[in-house]
């Protein structure tokens, strides 16, 4: 038996490193979506709270210390942060895996240890960044500095609310920047954990406030006048209207989107480690995840022979509970998830695909959020449910004949979020990561490594997260011209 998260109620927002009193009376519930039931209540942020927030950190970077400390201050600070996530990990993953339906099993690691390293990473490139240079210019010597670029609004989603919080505050903080975190209604407890570490860590006053809301708050807040960046994950749609809202300010904007991710197996690959590799990766966050293997290209040569392996496996996923440590897959967020994956399960029927595995809720739950894990065969990649991000637990297993269709169809997407591919032969796993255009590749591996650049190419975004490329998006760029013949002392 399982141990059931207790209710969870809060009663104040946390603005400019302090909890205080909400200016509306606005409520949200967070609801199981496994057993359906109210698990937690926490104050509705207004376009008031906004207001005051933006106002803490605007004083905060135009007046405060946090710009002005030096670099090994501000890791100081962020250390303290990221130590108290390894102290706290297991809270952190049980708040989310009951408000999301992540399973525990995975949750730990996914939920809390990844972001408590995508924290530890900031530091590390944090470390070696260059923020002031030298350069030969044509009509002298020049001084090109990063300077941070302001108030950050970071808007972050319900299914990696902690890891993606961590992937814009980390380096917004470190840069010198002040920001005010909006989280998902669906997801606000585990913001609250985050708030008592931060204020714990000696944060000084405005630099970061956190507002749990509703997209129309998040709106207002992306358009705020004092706001002088906004870094948002989400879907296209609603980075399209961040994009929109965002310019009428010429606000900078970083936008981390959708994916329909292929992985392609080579014929010449062990399906037996290509199984065990990509199933984790493409049910992961029960179907929940932008970076998720959703397109499965099997050659035609072997394809039979990976549909039964890959239905097998994905059959064999243990269905329940998401804190049940045994539990493999669980609920979906919202049972507006439910109903559109079903949705798309009957459309993939209507379109001529094959149900190899699952395409029901499970009747092992009587109630809660549930969708089996589903694996389609005989996919056309012109099929909408090869084309569209479903968001849910369902896989389509798409035919190819030669490696040449194989790149293609993995491009013949509108997203480039991810992909791997799977062989035995590495370097021809790397011809093919060079030729699919998408912002990050595995090889017989998959991997989301903080230290290197996150992002896509096409629908999937715009700009990067994580490693020295990420952290440049929280800067400004200055160039001193300095006199001819000039040299430093």
């Amino acid at each position: 038996m399982t141990e059931r998260t207790e209710l969870v109620e809060h009663g104040q927002l946390f603005i400019g490193g302090e909890f205080t009193d909400p200016l509306g009376t606005g409520v949200i519930e967070v609801i199981s979506p496994h057993t359906e039931q109210v698990i937690g209540r926490v104050p509705h942020a207004s376009e008031g709270d906004v207001d005051r927030a933006v106002a803490a950190a605007r004083r905060a970077f135009d007046e405060g210390p946090w710009p002005r400390m030096g670099l090994d201050e501000r890791i100081a600070v962020i250390t303290r942060i990221k130590d108290a996530f390894a102290v706290r990990h297991e809270e952190f993953a049980r708040l989310i895996s009951a408000q999301n339906g992540t399973p525990y099993s995975s949750s730990v690691m996914v939920q809390a240890l990844a972001a408590m390293m995508v924290w530890d990473s900031a530091i590390t490139v944090a470390r070696d960044f260059p923020y002031e240079e030298r350069r030969d210019g044509v009509l002298g010597p020049l001084l090109v500095r990063r300077e941070p670029v302001g108030v950050v609004a970071a808007v972050v989603p319900w299914n990696v609310p902690q890891f993606t919080a961590a992937a814009k505050l980390a380096p917004a903080l470190l840069a010198g920047c002040t920001a005010v975190l909006k989280v998902s209604p669906e997801t606000p407890l585990d913001a609250y954990v985050l708030a008592e570490i931060a204020q714990e860590a000696g944060l000084p006053p405005g630099v970061l406030s956190i507002l749990p809301a509703d997209r129309e708050v998040s709106e207002y807040l992306v358009g705020h006048r004092d706001v002088d960046k906004v870094s948002f994950t989400g879907s296209v749609a609603a980075g399209r209207r961040v994009m929109e809202v965002a310019s009428r300010n010429l606000t900078r904007v970083t936008l981390e989107l959708g994916g329909k991710s292929a992985a392609i197996v080579l014929p010449d690959a062990d399906l037996e480690a290509a199984v065990a590799g990509i199933v984790p990766f493409a049910w992961m966050i029960n179907g929940q995840a932008c970076v998720a293997q959703t397109r499965i290209l099997a050659p035609n040569s072997r394809y039979d022979e990976m549909a039964e392996a890959f239905a097998a496996a994905a059959g064999a996923l243990r269905v329940g509970d998401p804190l049940d440590p045994t539990t493999e897959l669980g609920p979906l967020v919202a049972r507006r998830q439910q109903q559109r994956s079903l949705d798309y399960i009957k459309l993939g029927q209507q379109e001529g695909a094959k149900i190899l595995t699952g395409g029901n809720r499970p009747a092992s739950q009587e109630r809660g959020w549930y969708v089996e894990p589903t694996l389609f065969g005989s996919v056309d990649n012109s099929m909408r449910i090869a084309r569209e991000e479903i968001f849910g637990p369902v896989i389509c297993l798409i035919p190819y004949a030669d490696e040449a269709e194989a790149v293609r169809i993995a491009d013949d997407s509108p997203y480039g979020l991810s992909g791997s591919v799977w062989t035995a032969d590495t370097e021809r796993g790397i011809d093919v990561a060079r030729r699919v255009r998408t912002g990050t590749y595995s090889v017989n591996t998959f991997s989301l490594d903080m230290l290197g650049p996150f992002g896509g190419y096409k629908n999937s975004g715009l700009g990067r997260e994580f490693g020295p490329e990420g952290y440049g998006e929280f800067f400004e760029h200055k160039m001193i011209h300095l006199p001819a013949g000039y040299r430093e002392a």
